[in-house]
């Protein structure tokens, strides 16, 4: 049975606890001035890149991706986009805040989470997901937009045990959730729109992350391959060697191949990896890939381009164009210095999101963000930063 909640009480409360940081919410001045950012009336349009920092996250945008404004938060802030084309959901210790990108505002909208973890936005709903309970929690996306003050109503699917998943629903309402516990993640389960279990899988240890493909093959990654639902029936395909850990799936709507990251070695110290994941959701089949010698990458570094291609910032420097049907690198550009793999999975390092035809690329090193234009294969932008980007999100 479903579970609806209204949040505008909760929202309120989240504003009072807000009201203690007075400097959340409103905008720095802008970068060599004394005036403030520019607000909803007067700022450029255009895409919208969110960068946080330690401490804090701030609004580019515009043709020369100005800075629209900078708001203080936590050290360590985590950022996705809420599928809405107007929010990025800022995880906090105190749940998801919502940062309205086109104001822009760090609002005082707040969906509670004792350890708010992954976003998903598909098929016109936003899921969040609380590792602490196992909640799911779900939005219609044009509702979520419009958002004045006052969250909207959202669903509620209680978890059965705590465990760091994730959950998706699709167009039909099905919603798929990870299981799991205190003593390991083992594989996923399948409720209809009414939240009835219609199937599920265990054969999945360590699932993590999840990927939405072509005819809506969702992808989970298994510490020993990965589960594929579609059509109701759940697959799985099993890595090439004994462990084969694969945690996250960069996809497109358009391309029934998933690319994903993969770790051969349950030993290796580090968060670099060296090989990926094919994945062909349509044949059913599972391939590992390794990267030449010198390119490697961790959980942040691939996106997928507008011609359903696959781009990964490598530690050698450079944005590397990858045929998600080979693994062949089939373009190379250089765009930050080569750099080394974090001491911790929190610390910053290059990373990449990628909006329509153009990639993000954060360079912490030089306190900079790099636009490249994917269609023409050449630098567009180099964003000058007064703060180290960590994690990013673009909107629009």
């Amino acid at each position: 049975m479903k579970k609806t909640l209204q949040f505008g009480a909760l929202a309120g409360a989240a504003a009072l606890v807000l009201a203690g940081c007075a400097s959340a919410g409103q905008p720095a001045s802008a970068p060599g001035t004394s005036e403030p950012a520019q607000s909803d009336a007067t700022a450029p349009g255009g895409p919208r890149v969110a960068v946080a920092y330690e401490g804090g996250v701030l609004v580019l945008g515009g043709e020369d991706y100005e800075n629209l404004g900078e708001f203080a938060s936590e050290d360590f802030i985590r950022l996705n986009a809420a599928g809405d084309g107007r929010h990025v959901m800022v995880t906090t210790s105190r749940g998801f805040q919502l940062l309205d990108v086109q104001q822009p505002e760090l609002t005082d909208l707040v969906i509670p989470a004792a350890a708010a973890g992954h976003v998903v936005s598909h098929a016109g709903t936003t899921v969040l997901y609380d590792d602490a309970t196992s909640d799911t929690t779900i939005f219609d996306s044009a509702a979520l937009a419009e958002t004045d003050g006052e969250l909207p109503e959202a669903e509620v699917v209680p978890g059965v045990t705590a465990h760091h998943g994730v959950s998706v629903e699709l167009e039909d309402g099905t919603l798929l959730t990870t299981v799991g516990d205190e003593a390991g993640r083992t594989g996923i389960r399948v409720l209809d729109a009414d939240r009835q279990e219609v199937a599920s899988n265990d054969e999945c240890p360590g699932v993590h992350g999840e990927g939405t493909a072509k005819d809506e093959a969702v992808v989970f990654g298994c510490e020993n391959g990965a589960l594929v639902v579609k059509d109701g029936a759940i697959t799985k395909l099993t890595s090439p060697d004994e462990y084969g850990r694969i945690g996250n799936a960069y996809v497109s709507d358009d391309s029934p191949l998933v690319v994903m990251d993969y770790k051969d070695d349950p030993d290796a110290e580090g968060y670099l990896l060296r090989n990926i994941a094919l994945v062909d959701t349509a044949a059913g089949t599972l391939e590992k890939v390794a990267l030449p010698e010198g390119v490697e990458y961790t959980y942040r570094g691939i996106g997928r381009g507008p011609d359903d291609e696959a781009v990964l910032i490598g530690t050698d420097g450079k944005l590397h164009t990858i045929d998600p049907a080979t693994g062949e690198i089939t373009a190379s550009l250089a765009v930050v210095d080569p750099w080394e793999g974090p001491a911790e999975w929190q610390d910053p390092h290059p990373s990449v999101k990628v909006a329509g035809s153009f990639a993000y690329v954060t360079d912490p090193a030089d306190r900079e963000v790099v636009v490249v234009d994917l269609d023409a294969d050449e630098i567009a932008h180099t964003i000058a930063l007064d703060h180290v980007p960590n994690e990013i999100a673009v909107v629009g």
